[in-house]
This record gives structure tokens, sequence and C-alpha cells, in this order.
């Protein structure tokens, strides 16, 4: 196949570049930054696009398999005005010029994966969300009003590639979990450094973690590529949600590691403040599960945190 990834130098980018490039697939990743010949490697080129007109890197979705838009600014950073603006632009911009692109080809992509995320879901600690039954957030009682613009920015991005007009193309929104994976950089590598560093909870450590190990994500990819009868939001989590406080003692203990000092949410707050991220992405609850997933016969394997856990840890060493 030939597989399209807008925004796709990033991690998760990565890792599906590497997965279709190891089956002998070709990869070309849409980039902002101006690539040169020596960035090019075996099955894998990179073409210049704006994210957000029309140019001549619509000529590859010409001949093109599969479209999977990774593009947006990290939601790692403060929730002022422009970072904001910069997010909703980054994701709502790029989703509409692919759909832009898709319309106006004539032999178009015959399924567009769409980035999404699992925040689109309500905080909550009484039931998980899937995607038949599950509670979109933005109106929940007694969290900080801020919380709201993630939510905000999740449904603008979902609206606008299910405004796209692409009847020959299928669509899916990846409504992902924290992708967990043993790379230097990601959430897994920060989260055992906090362990390393002897901290325990965040907060009340109530509140649920949605995840998902990096080979998960990759076969789930693979799988929705392939299975031409789904199509809309899909969660991509594994189906065993946990309380942080859980979450990280299984963690500390894969890392042989018992010190464990809570951390209470006026600290926190300092602490993201000078590490100018926002304190939501540790103290929402996210308790999603892949119901459509499971439903549709995909087999995680790893489906519960604790072999999760152990397998990350052991590369992680080794990193």
């Amino acid at each position: 196949m030939k597989i399209i990834l807008p925004g796709g130098n990033g991690q998760i980018g990565r890792l599906l570049t590497r997965a279709f490039r190891n089956e002998g697939h070709d990869c070309v990743v849409l980039t902002r930054k101006r690539s040169h010949p020596t960035d090019e490697a075996p099955g894998l080129r990179e073409v210049f696009w704006d994210g957000r007109t029309l140019g001549p890197w619509t000529t590859e979705l010409e001949s093109a398999d599969v479209v999977i838009n990774l593009a947006g600014r990290s939601v790692d950073c403060r929730y002022h005005k422009r970072n904001l603006r910069v997010m909703m632009a980054s994701r709502v911009d790029s989703t509409r010029v692919i759909g832009q692109a898709i319309a106006q080809a004539k032999n178009p992509p015959r399924v567009w994966l769409q980035a999404s995320t699992a925040t689109i879901y309500a905080h909550r600690f009484d039931a998980s969300n899937d995607e038949e039954t599950g509670v979109i957030g933005g109106h929940e009682p007694g969290v900080p009003a801020l919380w709201a613009k993630s939510i905000d920015i999740a449904q603008a991005w979902e609206a606008e590639l299910n405004a796209a007009p692409t009847p020959r193309t299928r669509k899916v929104a990846l409504r992902a979990a924290m992708v967990m994976s043993a790379a230097r950089g990601g959430v897994f590598h920060v989260l055992a450094r906090h362990c390393r560093l002897g901290f325990g909870r965040f907060g009340d450590g109530r509140q649920f973690v949605s995840w998902i190990h990096e080979h998960d994500f990759v076969a789930a990819v693979k799988f929705l590529i392939e299975h031409e009868d789904i199509a809309g939001a899909v969660n991509l989590a594994a189906p065993d949600p946990l309380p942080f406080r859980n979450f990280l003692a299984e963690l500390r203990r894969q890392l042989g590691r018992r010190l464990a000092i809570p951390v209470p949410v006026w600290a926190l707050e300092i602490g993201t403040f000078f590490l100018r991220t926002e304190t939501e992405l540790i103290l929402k609850s996210r308790r999603v599960v892949p119901t459509r997933l499971l439903k549709n016969g995909f087999t995680f394997q790893y489906p519960n945190w604790r072999a999760a856990a152990q397998e990350l840890a052991e590369r992680w060493r080794l990193a």
C-alpha cells in the first residue's frame, strides 16, 4: 500500500511508519519542514505542506490507499489563548484541507483515518465511556472551566472530518487514549521518570487512566484499515482503564521503586506552571473502553496494565 501520513513526524507517526515499512508498504509523510533527499529512506518520503492550503502535495493522494492524519499542535502546553488558538487551528485546518484534497481526487484513498482523542469524553468515575453510550464532556460540574476547551477542540476536529464530502472514502475518527511506548520522550518515559524520582499519586489518585500499548495501537490501526465495514468514531484504548494510583503503583513495582510521595493538587499546579503544561492532562478522569474494536473481533496483545507495564519497563531500561 501507499500510505499518506500528514503530521507523521511525531512519535505516533514514527511508530506507524516503522511498522508499515517493515511490511513493505510505502509511506509519505506530509511535513511543514523543508525536506532534503538525505532525509529519505527506503519506503519513506517527506513532502512539504503548510497544513492549511491545497498545493502540489495533493498529487500524492491520487495513487494512495490510506490517509492517516496525525497533524495538530501538541496538547502538552499551557492553555492560554494563543496556544488554544493554535491547537484548534492546527487540527481543524489540516482536517479541512485533507478533506478538500480527497474530495477533488480522481482516484481517492479508500480510507481516511483521522486522529482524535479520548479526551472528548466526560470526566467521570461512575462508568466507562464507549462509542455507543459514552458521555461527551464539557459540562461536568466541579471541574475547572478550562477543561472544556479541550472538548471544544476535539468536537470541532471531528466535526470537520464528518463534514468532509468524501463519499468514496471511508472515514474513521481515532479516539486514542495515551499511547504507551518505550521510546524516550513519550508519556510512558515521563511517568517512569516520575516513579524513579519517588513521586506517588497525583491528587487523590482516583482519576482513571485510559491507555494503550504501542503494539496494540499499531495493530488497531492496521485492523481498521482492513475492516471496510467500520466507520465513524472508534476508541483506541485498552479494555482495562484503572485509577491513576493503581496505575502508578504497578509501574513502580515493575521499575523496582517503593518510594511513593503523594503530590497534592496545589503542588501539581506549581509544577505544571514551571513545566509549561496543564494539570488536566493528569487530573482528568479518562475512563474509556474500546467497545467497537472488541465487538468487531480485535484481540489485544496487552489488555491489562500489569503485562503492558512489565514489557514496557524492560525495554525502557535498555532504551
